[in-house]
């Protein structure tokens, strides 16, 4: 047993009875390196990782391997959801010096921290060109006893390039009509027209490029925008990567047509995408979306729900098989003989034909990923629905995929905005419900007595890690929909306090953002990125929430803070318009006002909801009735009832339209492309 058995990562927990003398990262480690003159092995991944958990096998379990290790290292554990900040920091310098990075990361380090030997998955021999691990063990070892000079000079070229780079900068202005058909000029280039999405294999669901999509057409009435946008959700809910007996989607495709997926499954792409198909629904009323989006809803709840009322942070890809191998895939494929044990003969052959199962196979060793080929023709819903439930109910004999516990932050925040939306729209109060006691336990647990965010918590107890950026952006985010959604302005309170340690701890000049507080741990660099990934940016996730918290408060200080933030994407929305997706959506926001809606009557009433189907991108709803409505949200002061029925007013850049009772008219008014 080693160090990491009382950490509150599973990751760092799977490698606590490896024979390697593991360390979490922090002070100790790199002065225990200092004490015994011997460089740092930094290794970085996570729970859901498939090769991280390949390396463990072949090298950090192996004892003679381990033992080179301890011996030669001081080796350093990372779970990169944990310390989001160590893994961009390293991993910009691996991406600078080999023109590549993933997980598992490896970085060799001196003790002051910096960077001078890089990779990612070694394998226990050489092979396609890769050294073995051990030959990398021996040969830094070799360098640093032999040509400590050398090593010295590497390491401070390194730093010295990284802190060279320049710090992003805001630039000037905020983006406009220009920038925006720019950047939709730009998606449209790189759209699949085949398979819909973006780019080539692999394929990653596009969540926040689809929500500028349906934004934009919602304030231009772009019918290409739109189009895009359904056929890429039709063609991923179609498609392998969709769990299409359980709900949710995996990771991504390791193709372009949407077939075989990487099969682990991500706390924040569920919630992501259960948002995008809410939306869709909301822009189209289509079946297919809003069954999507509820089934996505009820997979988190079902399967990511935690005992303490939060979101675990992913299911893992790998499984144990029928043959007690553990490999990828497994807890979901079928083979045309499985199917034939579970429903016969009859039932089986309709199902291979509607989930696109063959005899050859379309995933390994001849077993299918199920979708939707869309070639059985007319179908017999209810006999769909009937194998369905068989095939689900044979499958949860399996082996379960591992489950990655931890509950982030940031990911919270987004399964809160995407189960309070879904569960407003489709009269789901148990996922109203389900969001508000994961929002309670990010309060509790996550800001307890110390004021400050806590990135991670596991079994109710927070980790030892402060949150990042993206964290106060993301819950802020969670709470700002939280309050629209009930009427309850507490949700708008906390997210107000949140932002204002945004405006303290991580703006700089000129309206940039960094993705560390001013008075977090100094690393070797300062991270800063506001390019969206996996997962809107921490800058972009803030200059989102910071836009929403201010149409709901009037905040000269928070308007200014998101128009500041905004600046980057209009550098970045016409080059890069796939990787600032969330940007992008935000903007179109801002171009639309955005629009705010004050409710003067019951929450849940028919004008609340009116309010809240709303599809002007980015507006704000409050909703309340009587005296103390005002002091929940500021929106609500001097908004009489009119003629002592439920009135709607709203309103846009200190303008507003006639205040009205009828629900039809606040849906015209709310669907009009707003002016210049």
């Amino acid at each position: 047993m080693n160090r990491l058995a009382d950490a509150t990562s599973p990751y760092l927990q799977q490698h606590a009875d490896n024979p390697v003398d593991w360390w979490p990262w922090g002070p100790e480690a790199f002065e225990e390196a200092k004490r015994r003159n011997v460089p740092v092995l930094l290794s970085v991944g996570y729970s859901a990782c498939h090769w991280c958990h390949v390396m463990a096998h072949e090298s950090f379990e192996d004892d003679a391997t381990a033992a080179y290790m301890n011996e030669h290292f001081v080796s350093v554990k990372v779970d990169r959801e944990e310390r989001p900040d160590v893994d961009a920091v390293y991993m910009e310098a691996v991406q600078a010096a080999t023109g590549h990075g993933g997980w598992p990361m490896t970085v060799f380090l001196t003790a002051d921290g910096e960077p001078f030997y890089f990779g990612t998955y070694f394998p226990p021999e050489a092979r396609h060109g890769s050294p073995s691990f051990r030959q990398v063990l021996e040969g830094v070892a070799a360098a640093w006893k032999d040509r400590r000079d050398e090593v010295a000079e590497v390491a401070g070229r390194i730093v010295a390039d990284l802190a060279g780079r320049s710090l992003v900068h805001a630039g000037d202005g905020v983006p406009g009509e220009s920038e925006v058909a720019q950047a939709l000029l730009g998606l449209t280039r790189e759209y699949d027209e085949q398979h819909g999405g973006f780019g080539g294999a692999p394929k990653f669901p596009p969540s926040m490029a689809v929500e500028f999509l349906l934004r934009h057409y919602a304030r231009t009435g772009s019918e290409g925008a739109l189009q895009m946008a359904a056929d890429t959700c039709t063609a991923m809910a179609r498609g392998g990567i969709y769990d299409q007996l359980g709900g949710g989607f995996a990771r991504y495709s390791v193709d372009r047509e949407w077939v075989v997926p990487h099969f682990e499954k991500m706390l924040y792409d569920n919630a992501l995408l259960c948002r995008v198909y809410a939306h869709l629904w909301r822009a189209t009323g289509s079946d297919e979306a809003r069954r999507i989006a509820l089934e996505t809803a009820d997979f988190m709840v079902r399967e990511l729900r935690t005992a303490e009322g939060g979101f675990a942070s992913a299911l893992d890809a790998d499984s144990e098989d029928a043959d007690g191998r553990h490999v990828e895939g497994a807890y979901y494929v079928w083979t045309p003989a499985q199917l034939r044990e579970v429903l016969g003969e009859d039932d089986a052959a309709f199902a291979a034909a509607y989930y696109g199962v063959t005899e050859d196979g379309t995933f390994e060793e001849g077993a299918s990923v199920l979708r939707l080929p869309g070639d059985a023709g007319p179908v017999d819903a209810d006999r769909v629905a009937d194998v369905r439930a068989r095939l689900l109910a044979a499958r949860e004999q399996r082996p379960r995929p591992g489950r990655d516990d931890k509950v982030v932050a940031a990911w919270n925040g987004l399964a809160i905005a995407a189960l309070a939306e879904t569960g407003a729209y489709f009269d789901r109060p148990d996922l109203v419900e389900r969001a508000t006691e994961a929002a309670d336990l990010l309060v509790r647990v996550h800001l307890g007595e110390v004021a400050r965010l806590t990135r991670t918590s596991k079994d109710g107890r927070a980790g030892g890690n402060t949150g990042v950026l993206e964290d106060y952006g993301d819950v802020a985010e969670g709470f700002l929909a939280l309050a629209a959604v009930t009427g309850e302005g507490a949700w708008l309170e906390f997210a107000g306090f949140l932002l204002d340690i945004v405006l303290e701890q991580f703006t700089g000049e000129g309206g940039q953002l960094y993705d560390t507080a001013h008075d977090a741990e100094r690393l070797i660099r300062r991270p800063q990125d506001p390019t969206d990934s996996a997962t809107p940016s921490g800058w972009t996730a803030a200059a989102g929430a910071l836009l929403s918290y201010a149409a709901y408060t009037g905040s000269e200080p928070h308007r200014t803070a998101a128009e500041g933030a905004l600046g980057v994407v209009k550098a970045l929305g016409p080059r890069v318009p796939r990787f600032v997706g969330w940007g992008l959506a935000v903007a179109e926001a801002l171009l639309d006002g955005p629009r705010e809606v004050a409710v003067a009557g019951p929450v849940g009433g028919e004008l609340h909801r009116t309010a809240l189907l709303g599809r002007a991108p980015g507006a704000v709803v409050a909703a309340g009735e009587g005296p103390g409505a005002g002091a929940e949200f500021p929106l609500l002061v001097d908004r009489p009832l009119v003629g002592g029925e439920p009135t709607a007013y709203v309103c846009r850049h200190f303008v507003c339209s006639a205040p009205t009772t009828d629900a039809g008219e606040l849906a015209a008014t709310l669907a009009g492309r707003a002016g210049g």
